[in-house]
């Protein structure tokens, strides 16, 4: 066990192998710089790999992961993200996607108590208190779970535009437009949840910056 991560290695060797076969182009194309036109925030779930699910090659999605996709407005790592790609990559799109069968929600939605994870927990506790009387009325425990997956992806989507530097672009332009996807692991297919917004309409006024 404690030389399994030379299976990564060997792995690389291949990779390396069959992308230069396939894409000759491919780094010396990277070596130049990266041009991703998505930004992509979602959970650090091992199973939901961004480039993999999507078909996409690298430096195609600029990606930001935590447990349970979450946008919290204190995160000054992935503010650092959001800002890069949107000032200096120019990212068209910003996607978050969560998933079926999310650890974090399902600790969200129990009493149990997990330590330090707890701090991070009581994000996504929030949102299931801003929709609890919706979520508590689904007598399906597993339908419960994934109507609260898709609506924390949305609030999601609502604190990015809550974000100064998001909504400076928008007044410059139409882009970037944010998405809201959910990952089903069972058939490894993804679900637009038709939440996608580039303006602050949907907001409170509270959150619109002048």
């Amino acid at each position: 066990m404690a030389n399994t991560f030379n299976e990564l290695l060997k792995g690389n060797e291949i990779w390396v192998k069959s992308t230069t076969e396939s894409t000759p182009d491919l780094f010396d194309s990277m070596a130049e710089g990266q041009h991703p036109q998505f930004l992509w925030i979602g959970c650090a779930d091992s199973r939901v790999p961004a480039e993999e699910i999507t078909n996409s090659l690298p430096g195609s999605i600029f990606v930001q992961r935590n447990v349970a996709n979450m946008v919290v407005h204190t995160d000054y790592n992935l503010l650092s993200v959001v800002n890069y790609a949107v000032k200096a990559l120019h990212v068209k799109h910003i996607i978050i996607c969560g998933h079926y069968g999310c650890g974090g929600v399902k600790a969200a939605m129990s009493n149990d108590s997990y330590g330090l994870l707890d701090n991070w927990i009581v994000h996504i506790k929030n949102v299931y208190q801003i929709h609890q009387q919706e979520l508590e009325a689904i007598e399906d425990p597993v339908e419960r779970e994934h109507r609260f997956i898709e609506l924390n992806v949305k609030e999601q989507v609502n604190n990015v535009s809550k974000l100064s530097f998001i909504q400076e672009e928008w007044k410059q332009g139409e882009f970037p437009y944010i998405h809201g996807w959910v990952f089903n692991i069972e058939n490894g297919k993804l679900q637009n949840l038709n939440h996608t917004v580039n303006t602050t309409d949907h907001l409170d006024p509270v959150f619109k910056y002048k």
